[in-house]
Order: C-alpha cells, then structure tokens, then sequence
C-alpha cells in the first residue's frame, strides 16, 4: 500500500498556467459552450466562424457534447442551443449558498410591491455577476439575465458591495481606472468615494444611468452571519418609471428586503 500523502484536488504544480496544463479539446469545448450561451441559437457556420474553428471540428465538439445533453440541436432551422444538463451543472453553483433560494421569494414579493424587476447578483472580480432576476410584468424591462456581468462601480448590486467592503478596495479599483459607459458614470475616484459614503448613510445604492442610458437601479448588500456582504438585491427599470422621486420609496424597500435576507441568513444585528 502507498504511504504517499492523498491528493485533495490539486497537484503540487497547481500553480502552473501554462499551456502544458491545458487539455486542448476540453478549452475548446468549453469555449463552444460559452459561445452558446450567449443565446438565441446559432447554427454550426455560425459557431465555426466565431471561434475560428473548422466547422468539421466544432461539429465533433457538439455532437459529443449532444450525447451528454449539455448541447441539443433544433431540427428545423438546424439552430443549437445550451442543453439540460448545463442547466444542471449550472444549478450546482447556485447551490453554493443558501441565498439564492432563500432570495426568490422575497425577490417576487419586491417586484410585486414595485412594479420592477427584481434581481439578486455576487461578486466576482472587478464586476457583479447576476445570478437569479424576477421579472416585471410591464413589457418595458430591465433584463439581467443568469450569468451576466457588470462592472462593480457602474452598477447598482456592485456599488451596494464595495460600500461594505475596505476603503483599500475602492482605491485599487479606482487605480486600475474606472470606465466610462455614459455621461452619468463615475470615473472620478473623488465622486467614487463620496458615493460609497451616501451608500453607507443611507443603507442602499443607486444606479443613475450610470451603465445603460435611460435606466436605473436601486440596490442594497446582504450579510452572512460574519457580517460579510455575500450578495446584493436591486430593483431596476427605465427612468420613466424609475423617477428621481420613487428612489427614497424604493430605496426604502430593497433596503428592508435586504436586510430581511441578511437576518435570515444570521447576520449580526450590529452590522445590518
């Protein structure tokens, strides 16, 4: 019997970047479920050319992905799409946490009371990463859907988190430089900071068209029982209806909704 220690899933050289490390038809799998995902439906030409890959290559690649359904093809317009066991492997990640299920409820209920949609996003990097989105009954909708990415200081979810997180963390985001969406984003450090301030007063955020004209969103960070903010809840919609003088109201809402989540999941009263 090997007395060697077991190996806990990752090698001594887990480290190691470079291409040696990579399974080149696995990259490449993934690189056509990527591709995928980006929706709508795309045919094999249209696959092949995008990652410029032979189509006789992306062909192996899905097919061998349609046996393990992760991909399916619609047999009239010869269109493929993301398959049912993507959604499965996805669902695992979501799992993670307790706050996406605990979230939904109270996410319906905010969109119930507001009229918005409701979305609930983490951090991931430098952007917000969505992971579950009610939406509002009106066919004009902000929409967020699973996956989706935003820079933390031209969102409201991502401002609602850097406002619990160290000064030091706004400073190296600012650092890096901040970009510029529309005329309304805050790309000065000095303006970055005074928002983190008012955030903090008032217990949530708000997206001024700051990443999309014509759109607002208010959000608020939810707590883990270290007091942590591990997510943040928005309500978000055309700044027809999102007017300057619903912010307070609405505000207050995704405030409370917030902090009703970050109880359920223990948060200290202290820090709520």
């Amino acid at each position: 019997m090997s007395n060697s220690p077991r190996t806990r899933g990752r090698p001594k050289a887990f480290n190691d970047q470079s291409e040696k490390t990579r399974i080149q038809s696995l990259d490449r799998a993934l690189d056509v479920l990527e591709q995928l995902a980006e929706g709508g439906g795309q045919t094999l030409s249209e696959v092949a050319t995008t990652l410029k890959q032979s189509p006789a290559t992306i062909y192996r690649v899905l097919t061998t992905l349609q046996l393990r359904d992760f991909v399916e093809i619609e047999p009239g317009d010869q269109t493929w799409h993301m398959g049912p066991a993507s959604f499965r492997i996805g669902s695992a990640f979501l799992r993670r946490s307790g706050v996406v299920e605990r979230a939904r409820p109270v996410m319906r209920a905010l969109m119930e009371a507001t009229g918005e949609t409701a979305n609930l996003g983490i951090e991931k990097g430098d952007e917000v990463l969505f992971l579950s989105q009610v939406e509002t009954h009106h066919s004009v909708r902000a929409f967020f859907p699973p996956g989706t990415l935003s820079p933390l200081h031209a969102s409201g979810i991502g401002k609602a988190l850097l406002s619990r997180a160290e000064d030091a963390r706004v400073e190296r985001l600012s650092q890096q430089g901040l970009t510029g969406f529309t005329r309304h984003t805050l790309v000065d450090a000095d303006a970055l900071r005074r928002d983190m301030e008012q955030i903090r007063a008032r217990g949530y955020a708000v997206d001024d068209e700051e990443k999309t004209e014509g759109m607002r969103c208010i959000a608020a960070p939810i707590l883990n029982l270290h007091g942590e903010a591990i997510a943040g809840i928005s309500v978000s919609g055309p700044t027809n209806r999102v007017t300057q003088d619903r912010i307070e109201d609405l505000g207050r809402q995704v405030r409370d909704a917030a902090l009703g989540l970050s109880r359920a999941l223990g948060a200290p009263e202290g820090d709520i």
